[in-house]
């Protein structure tokens, strides 16, 4: 079957946005007559990026069933809305006839792709993390193929036949720094970026926001920019501008640029900002979300703590004691910050985009 019209679903965050955007592209790169079509939620950043992108944006409605905090109300609402979801998804599907359906994560993801699978189209999914997650590991039973970033994810899915790994797709400015390498020993001081997704997060800058000014001269050891959100920018600014050390940024507006300029990164562990910094060789200190759907960041960080190739402080043991005493490491031996960010490396597959491409234009 020659792939006419594909279908990509997905979103909420960048984590499931951007590798999308990279599979669409490298599919219309090898085969440019493809249409492709977005279906994804009212509020998640898909709205925002893909527009820009130039596909056309399908939206539908699903609640939270599976994360972590969500009320009861909320999840009875949910699963009353169902019929309905299903219903949009099927006036959707109706419409644009796709020859097959990509579904990439995110709450949208599980219905598109599931009552696509039901109408007899093709169907695949990719599962970015450790642990899938439930949607997936529903679907898996129903799709023609699965696609996996992490090997462990493989033995919560059902059909051993249809997985092939894949790595993950990441976006190309950032694959293109996979081949520089920083040499961190020639720094005065070591460059740290820090950044917890396009939003922030509300708990991690109220903690270091405090242990900058209180530990102002032990990280003053260190050159910091700190992305913020846009919740926390104008405090953590304000509060910075005594501190000549460390700059806020509401967002990193070109990822690549700040990857290239960082040593050690500390970030969240979400599948994007694992292997993004594990293609740039990124030793990294890992503060997992804490409420995530089956606590799936902890599961990927600590798939490279396994390995020594990333560092993990969780949430709720974060302080300045804790973010010194790791990046103390660094600035110790920074030999064994270069053999770290060597060993996050073997996690990155190349041409993950165009792998899954190809097996998307050959019909699954």
């Amino acid at each position: 079957m020659e792939l006419k019209k594909l279908i990509i679903t997905g979103g909420g965050t960048g984590g499931h946005v951007y590798p999308g955007l990279a599979i669409a592209k490298a599919v219309q790169a090898q085969k440019q007559n493809v249409e492709i079509f977005w279906v994804g939620s009212p509020d998640g950043m898909e709205n925002k990026l893909v527009p820009i992108e130039g596909y056309p944006l399908f939206k539908v409605q699903v609640g939270k069933l599976n994360m972590v905090g969500a009320s009861l109300r909320s999840r009875l609402l949910t699963l009353l809305g169902l019929p309905v979801c299903f219903y949009k998804c099927y006036k959707i599907l109706k419409k644009i006839k796709p020859d097959c359906v990509l579904g990439v994560g995110g709450f949208v993801s599980g219905p598109v792709t599931l009552m696509a699978a039901l109408m007899g189209i093709q169907t695949a999914i990719w599962e970015p993390n450790a642990y899938p997650g439930m949607a997936n590991r529903f679907l898996s039973p129903f799709v023609r193929k699965i696609f996996l970033v992490f090997e462990e994810a493989a033995f919560l899915l059902k059909g051993r036949k249809k997985i092939q790994r894949v790595g993950l797709p990441i976006r190309k400015e950032i694959e293109a720094l996979t081949m520089k390498h920083k040499n961190i020993l020639e720094n005065e001081k070591l460059n740290v970026l820090i950044f917890c997704g396009s939003q922030g997060a509300r708990t991690v800058n109220t903690i270091l926001k405090k242990a900058f000014v209180e530990k102002a001269h032990s990280f003053s050891q260190y050159n910091i920019r700190h992305q913020t959100g846009v919740a926390d920018y104008s405090d953590c600014k304000k509060t910075y501008e005594g501190l000549a050390f460390i700059e806020a940024y509401e967002y990193l507006d070109n990822m690549a640029e700040h990857l290239k300029w960082a040593d050690i990164v500390v970030c969240r562990a979400g599948t994007g900002s694992v292997f993004e910094v594990a293609a740039c060789r990124k030793p990294t200190i890992f503060i997992p979300l804490p409420w995530a759907a089956d606590d799936h960041q902890t599961k990927n960080a600590q798939a490279l703590v396994n390995d020594d190739a990333a560092l993990m402080i969780l949430q709720k043991d974060l302080s300045a004691e804790a973010l010194l005493s790791h990046l103390e490491k660094f600035r110790n031996n920074p030999r064994a910050a270069i053999v770290m960010g060597q060993k996050a490396h073997r996690f990155y597959t190349p041409r993950a985009a165009e792998v899954m491409a190809e097996a998307l234009l050959s019909g699954l």
